[in-house]
């Protein structure tokens, strides 16, 4: 994949993943510095274990624009508050896409640094899913990964669609947009339809 391309995703990931935590950080009425704090949170924090974990560069650490970008999606949900806080839609269309591009960019990544497919499948969770985990933490909400919901599943499904479409011989192109879609897909038909995963119940329940 071209680097400046790479960027154009990881930088709309980036926004939508910050404006999806400081929605959430509005929500719990923190001030701008512990809203920004959380936006930048879950815009990097998948993003940065991964690297971590590939021996990489660490993304943000290599321009100042992801810390810029967040202070724009600061600014935005400090614009239009009201209507984000108030529209659960809103948090889900943000988190959502931010969801699928970070997948997408962990996947990619991974296999530019030459490892398995297996494992980029399982980097594009990381990049796409713990950030909401250490947001979920942060303004003390069980974190959303580990809940019923279909969040770490569509992930892996999508990872899974990247991994079928390359062995079909499909475009670069083609793979990520099905990767996408499919992560996108799931997480909206999940919510519309409430599809949830079976929970791990105690003997007394």
């Amino acid at each position: 994949m071209d680097n400046t391309f790479l960027f154009i995703i990881e930088v709309i990931g980036t926004v939508a993943f910050a404006i999806s935590g400081i929605r959430m950080a509005a929500g719990k009425r923190f001030d701008w510095f512990g809203a920004y704090v959380v936006g930048l949170v879950t815009a990097i924090g998948g993003g940065t274990l991964r690297d971590v974990l590939l021996d990489a560069p660490v993304f943000w650490m290599q321009t100042w624009w992801y810390l810029a970008v967040t202070g724009l999606a600061l600014a935005f949900v400090i614009i239009f508050r009201k209507s984000l806080v108030k529209h659960l839609g809103a948090l889900l269309l943000f988190d959502t896409i931010g969801l699928a591009l970070f997948v997408v960019i962990g996947i990619q990544k991974s296999l530019a640094f030459d490892f398995p497919m297996w494992v980029a499948i399982a980097m594009g969770m990381i990049t796409g899913a713990f950030g909401g985990v250490v947001r979920d933490i942060l303004i003390n909400e069980e974190p959303l990964f580990f809940r019923k919901d279909i969040y770490a599943t569509a992930c892996l499904a999508g990872g899974g669609v990247y991994w079928l479409s390359m062995m079909c011989g499909g475009s670069e192109i083609f793979q990520q947009t099905a990767c996408a879609t499919t992560v996108i897909a799931l997480r909206f038909l999940a919510v519309k339809y409430s599809w949830q995963l079976p929970t791990l119940k105690h003997d007394n329940d």
